[in-house]
């Protein structure tokens, strides 16, 4: 009998877009009666101040498939802010989500036993809801991707590293890099 899909946590991030309008999303897939079952229901039954996790909808009362926790990294203020966490950038996370499912990265019919949290980074200076959108269905795609296949490999981290760390909020300069 061959091996189920995700017999254990599967862990994958992404960073798609630039400036206000990128998402950054980091996706956890695993088995119902698992440990991502066991994170997935906590994270569900205990929002904090700022930070509701929710289930992830195609339309309302339409959850996606896989169940999708979405975990906002950002507490949601302000009209258009709001309006991204719970509108496009939900959106994008559920069809980001159903793109995998339709092209079998997530095979269809173990979807049904499987759960995927995701928290997602929606920047408070956002100042375009199709971009938000776009951008989070490429994340949501490329992190459960990298789930999957389990990049980047240690090798790839590696010669990266080389350059140095770099990303959107922080580049040390080479005299900070040296040890």
């Amino acid at each position: 009998m061959p091996s189920p899909f995700a017999p254990t946590a599967l862990i994958g991030e992404s960073f798609v877009g630039e400036g206000a309008n990128a998402a950054h999303t980091n996706i956890v897939i695993g088995r119902k009666g698992g440990p991502v079952e066991t994170a997935w229901a906590t994270a569900l039954a205990t929002p904090s101040a700022g930070h509701v996790p929710f289930m992830t909808v195609l339309r309302p009362s339409v959850p996606v498939r896989p169940l999708t926790l979405f975990v906002n990294k950002a507490a949601a203020g302000g009209e258009l802010h709001q309006r991204a966490t719970w509108g496009s950038a939900q959106a994008g996370l559920a069809q980001g989500i159903v793109d995998a499912v339709d092209e079998g990265l997530i095979p269809p019919d173990e979807a049904d036993d499987l759960l995927i949290i995701a928290a997602v980074w929606v920047n408070p200076e956002l100042d375009d809801l199709d971009a938000s959108f776009r951008n989070q269905r490429a994340a949501a795609y490329a992190a459960v991707r990298a789930a999957i296949t389990g990049t980047p490999a240690v090798a790839d981290v590696q010669a990266v590293a080389k350059e140095g760390p770099a990303n959107p909020f922080y580049t040390p300069a080479m005299e900070v890099l040296a040890r």
